[in-house]
């Protein structure tokens, strides 16, 4: 160690061939010491070199770069939950340089937005979107060694609703809904597709000689080719009575706009107050689709298609089985011989 100017001690380390010369920024000579001993095992470890990047990098550098290198790659929905989720975390780890968003910092942001109402999907959603980022900055752009997020639980979520239209909601539903109402719950009974899906579908993603639509911009980025049914074929043969000269949008509002979804939503629940449902959502028309089709025993690689799903995991919420189909499945081990020994032993 040596002093300089101002009483403050420096330290000059050499390390496989390189001089590493820094303040140690105290002129307490003990202290230095404790100091100098730590740049020393830092050294040796090899997490010294990777401060020095990550001291230099910030927070607000980090979504930057995630925005314009990562962001492009996913579908439009998703590039709008991130600047969503960004809002929120620029509020709390804007200023911050990378090397102080720690564990303990990213659960108090957790407290903070639970404090503020966000419900567990949300806080969820924007780990999620931070985690990425940190993962990128690790295992691409090399600027740190760790994932601080990694090392944070996310929040428990209570969203695997056991809800889809039994056969007579439907028809109630249908009844006491208007007719381009209609048209849409039909559709996406028959579809599965999501909302923005569904209300940004045009005639271009359309094919009558394959009897299907393609769509492309799915949550998780993939695209995807959806077969249409007879049910599904005449709501769009219907529809393309009254195409919109503005745009190609096939279900449209009286103005030949895309239906904004607050309005599909207030119309949906009206409906249903009309038609007497209770606990339900325009989303359980997607879980109504995929029940509908797991109760006819169509295996679940082939719904996870149909969903758009990466992981098949994320089907199973969906492929719930009515009692009647659980009975026949464990009616299948009372065969005539089982029954055969069992009266032999207790002596029928």
């Amino acid at each position: 160690m040596f002093k300089r100017s101002g009483g403050i001690w420096w330290t000059s380390i050499r390390h496989n061939g390189k001089r590493i010369q820094k303040s140690l920024e105290t002129s307490d000579r003990k202290l230095a010491k404790a100091i100098e001993a730590k740049v020393k095992t830092e050294i040796v470890e090899g997490t010294y070199f990777e401060k020095l990047i990550g001291r230099k990098k910030t927070f607000k550098g980090l979504m930057d770069k995630f925005l314009k290198v990562h962001a492009p790659k996913v579908s439009d929905s998703m590039q709008k939950s991130y600047r969503t989720s960004l809002r929120h975390l620029n509020s709390f780890f804007g200023k911050s340089n990378l090397l102080s968003v720690l564990p303990r910092n990213i659960s108090k942001y957790k407290m903070l937005r639970k404090e503020e109402g966000a419900a567990p999907a949300t806080i969820n959603r924007e780990l999620a979107m931070l985690s990425k980022a940190f993962s990128l900055a690790v295992k691409e752009w090399e600027w740190l060694k760790d994932n601080p997020v990694s090392k944070v639980p996310r929040e428990k979520e209570d969203n695997e609703r056991d809800r889809w239209l039994t056969v007579e909601e439907e028809v109630s539903l249908l009844e006491c809904s208007p007719d381009w109402l209609r048209d849409i719950i039909l559709f996406n009974l028959q579809t599965g597709l999501r909302q923005d899906e569904l209300l940004s579908l045009t005639w271009d993603r359309f094919s009558m000689v394959r009897k299907s639509i393609f769509i492309d911009d799915t949550k998780n980025g993939k695209s995807k080719t959806i077969p249409l049914n007879e049910t599904a074929l005449g709501i769009l043969k219907s529809k393309a009575k009254v195409v919109s000269i503005k745009n190609q949008i096939v279900f449209h509002s009286k103005a030949g706009t895309k239906i904004n979804k607050h309005n599909l939503r207030r119309a949906f629940v009206n409906a249903m107050g009309r038609a007497g449902i209770e606990d339900f959502t325009f989303h359980g028309l997607r879980h109504t689709f995929a029940t509908r089709l797991a109760q006819s025993k169509i295996d679940l690689y082939r719904i996870s298609k149909l969903l758009g799903h990466k992981d098949i995991s994320t089907t199973q919420r969906y492929a719930h089985h009515c009692s009647d189909s659980l009975r026949k499945t464990v009616e299948v081990l009372e065969t005539d011989c089982n029954m055969t020994a069992v009266e032999k032993k207790v002596g029928y």
